[in-house]
């Protein structure tokens, strides 16, 4: 009989399932989308049941339905959901208030300053690998614990979205290791088993969910869980992950040496390497790097972090210099994207002595300064608006560079590089960043998500692939850049100019904001 194994995530607008055959084609393909709660600023929240929960279930009819196939042909289940989310559930699995969003929700302030002067930040940095922040989840549970102390003394598990996805289609409360050993910090020893020592500050041990590998067998979809999503019950499940571990893994991020940055709205990357690192800060001034966690595949250790600002800085080029090229669009014209592309190709590497800063959000990852503004160097009347949209694109790519030469510090450069994302339709910009690179890069195909990485690892769970190693050569080749090397070098002369243009002017940008 063929086999067949789901992948589904559930993201923070909206979700996808994908139905995968034997031989890892997409078969069928549907997503739902939803809102996302805001009650007051800095809070981010979604209703589980509502939310996840109901999304699983149309995405599971709906795949089904599509493709015709017999629930009892489906051989594994994988699940993935957007970050580390905190959510309170009774005995029942019942949600007791809504969910706290990833690090988009900021509302336990006060409890990472009280953490922070606690523990001191010698011990902060032992225990949680990094200055406490709002990614952080143990913080959102001592912000229940603070302020809603009914909801705190009624828990009986503080899940994450991945965990409570896995309980109510199994019953098993469990975790990735991947999130426990990471934002879940410091719940959890380095060996994923729960850290009683430090665990009691916040919750007891028994209301956290035990830990195991993202792609091993929490359990099997229950009798009630299989009425309700259409699911054969036995169906075997997969402990589940986080949304980025899994668009990770759908691209290749297996091995050791392999870098994927994903260009969105904000630049995201995930660097896996054979050894664990702590927070690293550049003596050349090419800025930072937070410590390093275990991650996903067994035996390989995972850096990660992002920018504030990729699709954002193209989308304000856009509506500040292509207001008529948007107006053009949606009266059925060339989208206005494809004629920056068009545009930003016909202007020479370099930008005819033109180089942005692209900090217009300040900036996470490499520099954490928030107080960091845009800045553009070498304005002359010859420029023109196709100068700075390239300069906008180049921007990001020195930003994509200053991480590369972080890594080559620090003794593991980068071999293979993967990239994803909105971004990468715009190959200009995709051509940009592997001149900066200097490296060939992989475009994946567009279906390889989040929930085409969860389907993979279900295949690998029940043995459909040998290993992680096999799971990527059995991905899609997609599409190989190379570079310029003639622009390279050009680039690497340029990037010294974008790294001291923030050093020079630092202190510049803080004190004008500061009088704003």
């Amino acid at each position: 009989m063929k086999k067949y194994f789901v992948g589904i995530d559930i993201g923070t607008f909206s979700s996808r399932g994908m139905l995968l055959d034997d031989c890892y084609r997409v078969v069928a393909d549907v997503s739902t989308p939803h809102t996302i709660d805001n009650p007051q600023l800095g809070w981010f929240e979604h209703d589980a049941e509502k939310v996840w929960w109901k999304d699983l279930c149309i995405l599971s009819r709906a795949l089904l339905q599509k493709s015709g196939v017999d629930p009892k042909q489906i051989a594994c289940i994988g699940l993935s959901a957007l970050g580390t989310d905190c959510l309170p559930v009774d005995e029942n699995c019942k949600p007791l208030r809504k969910a706290i969003l990833y690090g988009i929700d900021s509302r336990a302030g006060e409890e990472i300053k009280w953490l922070t002067e606690y523990y001191g930040e010698d011990k902060v940095q032992e225990l949680f690998g990094h200055p406490i922040c709002s990614g952080d989840t143990a913080t959102k549970i001592l912000w229940i614990r603070n302020h809603e102390p009914d909801v705190y003394a009624k828990t009986y598990k503080f899940l994450t979205g991945s965990s409570y996805l896995t309980a109510k289609l199994t019953g098993e409360y469990v975790i990735d290791q991947f999130l426990a050993k990471g934002s879940f910090r410091p719940l959890y020893r380095g060996d994923g088993s729960v850290n009683p020592d430090t665990v009691c500050l916040y919750c007891r041990p028994d209301q956290i969910a035990r830990s195991l590998y993202s792609n091993e067998i929490a359990g099997t979809v229950t009798a009630q869980a299989a009425a309700e999503t259409g699911f054969a019950e036995g169906t075997p499940v997969i402990t589940g992950t986080g949304d980025s571990t899994s668009e990770s893994i759908s691209v290749g991020l297996t091995e050791p040496g392999t870098a994927f940055f994903q260009y969105g709205s904000s630049m995201f990357f995930y660097y896996c390497v054979d050894r664990f690192f702590d927070n690293y800060i550049s003596p050349e001034g090419n800025g930072s790097i937070k410590g390093g966690k275990v991650f996903t595949v067994p035996g390989t250790y995972c850096l990660g972090d992002g920018t504030n600002a990729a699709g954002t800085l193209t989308r304000w080029v856009r509506d500040t210099f292509y207001s008529a090229e948007v107006a053009a669009e949606q009266q059925g014209g060339e989208n206005a994207y494809s004629v920056m592309a068009k545009e930003a190709a016909d202007i020479p590497a370099g930008c005819d002595g033109l180089i942005m800063l692209p900090y217009i959000y300040g900036e996470r990852s490499p520099i954490q300064d928030p107080m960091a503004t845009g800045l553009l160097l070498g304005l002359k009347g010859k420029h023109t608006r196709a100068h700075i949209n390239r300069a906008a694109l180049e921007a990001v790519g020195y930003s994509t560079l200053q991480h590369l030469k972080l890594f080559e510090e620090m003794g593991v450069g980068v071999t293979s590089m993967i990239t994803a994302g909105g971004g990468t339709r715009n190959r200009t910009w995709m051509q940009i960043i592997c001149d900066m690179a200097g490296l060939p890069i992989t475009i994946p195909e567009p279906f390889q998500c989040s929930a085409y990485g969860d389907a993979m690892m279900a295949a690998l769970a029940v043995g459909q692939l040998k290993d992680f190693s096999e799971l990527r050569k059995a991905l899609p080749k997609g599409t190989v850049l190379y570079p310029n090397m003639e622009n390279h070098i050009l680039y690497e002369k340029n990037y010294q100019i974008f790294r001291d243009l923030y050093h020079n002017n630092r202190q510049l940008m803080h004190t004008l904001a500061e009088n704003c």
